[in-house]
């Protein structure tokens, strides 16, 4: 179980388009709209749990046309995310348009392929209940949501903190560059692990 919950931690604290926009809308609107779009991100991620404990997301994506769909979808959604967060200027912000919340964070989570490559290495391994799938699989998902919890509040936490820092101009637009080159590499690897 220490194995699984370590790994949690490390997947889910790497920079995905989940916490990256987390941390964006919090820098942008503040705690109140960034607990809304983490509820969204919450819900949307268990959402794709269940898709890939149920077998669903694996029947789904042994259709090479639903894959290539799916795969073409959300790379061209991080990317225009990657875009907007670059392009933001001297602002650090997810999008100048209207407040994402939880229907835009169940969204992206469902798009999102990070989730469902963090979930499919999650609940296909670190078997320490191999006799009982439902009590291992419950186990994995109150350790794996404690965690992500805790994680994603700590990047919005981050998101809201900037926003109050009022760094440089210069500086912002530095974030926005990483911010949004992180997430272009998470489109790179989506695309190379999918096309390999």
């Amino acid at each position: 179980m220490v194995a699984f919950a370590l790994a949690v931690f490390l997947l889910i604290i790497t920079p995905g388009p989940g916490v990256l926009s987390l941390a964006g809308v919090g820098a942008a609107f503040g705690w109140r709209q960034g607990t809304s779009y983490l509820c969204g991100l919450f819900i949307g991620n268990n959402l794709v749990c269940f898709a890939v404990v149920s077998g669903l997301a694996t029947v789904m994506l042994a259709n090479p046309v639903i894959r290539t769909a799916l795969l073409i979808t959300s790379a061209t959604y991080l990317g225009y995310l990657a875009l907007k967060i670059a392009f933001a200027g001297a602002k650090i912000a997810f999008v100048e348009t209207s407040k994402p919340g939880v229907v835009t964070g169940i969204a992206l989570q469902l798009i999102n392929p990070k989730a469902y490559a963090v979930n499919t290495t999650l609940f296909s391994g670190f078997a320490f209940y191999p006799d009982s799938f439902l009590l291992e699989t419950s186990i994995k998902l109150f350790i794996a949501n404690a965690i992500w919890i805790l994680l994603h509040f700590l990047w919005l936490y981050f998101g809201v903190k900037i926003h109050k820092l009022e760094l440089a101009d210069t500086v912002q637009r530095r974030i926005n560059v990483v911010m949004a080159l992180s997430l272009l590499c998470v489109v790179a690897l989506s695309v190379w692990s999918t096309l390999r």
